[in-house]
């Protein structure tokens, strides 16, 4: 298959598939034990239906939104995951390239494979920092100083990892971070010689946000995982996500947010917004989508906090259907990721460019001229 020819994210994935080694492609694709959630984050869009408007005399349609102190062109932006440039040596530089052309705002992991000033240097687009908090207090600090000096525009705490989900297919293929030849892994490497030649010339792997702040003598090079483990807290209080707050002083997300308490904890702490997320089915099985919590998190909160819904996005009709039941944007990870793993900066772009096109033509056929026409009663439960 080739990049000109895929037309959603169904065929990006397929894409992938063929030019990644195995541990990679099924450490983007997996989720936790049975995947039960990762499939419903998709799925529940169906649960409903789109009930559109005709003879509405709709010429041009604006797409245009505020999410986190950030004017977007699109309801829709790159949510922040990490170690990008496992997947192609272009990393996360795609996706700010994406953004930047297309008007969206992008996100970066603590983990990332990008440093934050790297990334800092794109101007004129939204710039969101996803912070796991370390059980430095000094470090957590730095890295929030190092955001501001970079001129970031939002911070987002990630709060649904106090341990690492059951991703049993890691396990059935050998993945470790960084990749290392294994029995189970090492026929899958030599089989993608492209992705091992760019692997093993390029820079060795680093994640920058971190590494000055490893001992000396240390690295990552053994395991990313242990690094976790050791430095970044598993624990986070409200008390505590209320002090970063404070400190960023400036636009602020909680990323994983799924009950309506937590919801009304997050106003309350003065949170600008809130990332409705199972961290893409990735760590409690059996969880609800976003999708299904998304109008009861309205209910409750919505005109207190912007409400971003995160996971399970593949096509333009599921933006319109959050946006319908109250969302402020939405953001996804492996509608990208399928296209930076298959084709870098090129694929990335045109992942974007197809979504941003359905976005529009969907929102025509809806009858809308802007976003903010879609309503609730524009969908219909399905019985």
């Amino acid at each position: 298959m080739r990049l000109e020819r895929c037309y959603n994210t169904r065929q990006f994935r397929a894409l992938a598939k063929r030019r990644l080694p195995a541990p990679l492609f099924h450490y983007i694709d997996g989720g936790a034990d049975d995947e039960t959630t990762l499939q419903r984050n998709t799925t529940a869009f169906d649960s409903v239906d789109l009930v559109p408007n005709v003879l509405a005399g709709i010429d041009n349609v604006d797409l245009s939104t505020n999410v986190l102190g950030c004017q977007l062109k699109l309801p829709l932006f790159f949510s922040p995951t990490a170690m990008q440039c496992l997947f192609h040596h272009d990393g996360e530089l795609a996706i700010a390239r994406a953004a930047d052309r297309y008007g969206s705002m992008f996100g970066v992991s603590t983990i990332g494979t990008r440093s934050i000033e790297e990334l800092g240097a794109f101007n004129g687009v939204g710039k969101l920092f996803q912070i796991y908090l370390h059980h430095d207090d000094g470090l957590n600090r730095d890295l929030v100083a190092r955001c501001r000096a970079a001129n970031f525009d939002a911070l987002a705490l990630t709060v649904d990892t106090i341990v690492a989900g059951n991703r049993e297919r890691d396990y059935m293929t050998g993945m470790t971070t960084p990749p290392r030849l294994t029995l189970k892994s090492l026929a899958s490497f030599a089989t993608h010689p492209q992705w091992a030649w760019h692997y093993l010339t390029r820079p060795a792997f680093d994640l920058p946000n971190v590494s000055p702040y490893l001992p000396a003598g240390q690295s990552l090079s053994s395991s990313v995982v242990s690094y976790i483990n050791e430095q970044m807290r598993s624990s986070i209080t409200w008390d505590q996500a209320a002090d970063l707050i404070a400190l960023w002083d400036g636009p602020f997300a909680i990323k994983g947010i799924m009950s309506v308490a937590d919801a009304r904890r997050a106003v309350e702490i003065g949170a600008s917004a809130i990332m409705i997320s199972n961290h893409g089915g990735r760590q409690l099985d059996g969880s609800r989508s976003p999708f299904d919590q998304l109008r009861a998190i309205v209910d409750a909160v919505g005109g207190q906090i912007e409400i971003i819904l995160d996971g399970g996005i593949r096509r333009g009709t599921h933006v319109l259907k959050a946006l319908a039941s109250g969302a402020t944007a939405c953001s996804g990870g492996r509608f990208y990721l399928y296209a930076l793993a298959g084709a870098g900066t090129a694929g990335v772009d045109r992942a974007m460019a197809l979504m941003r096109d359905e976005i529009e033509r969907d929102l025509k056929l809806m009858g809308c001229s802007s976003l903010a026409e879609l309503t609730p009663d524009m969908l219909a439960q399905r019985t």
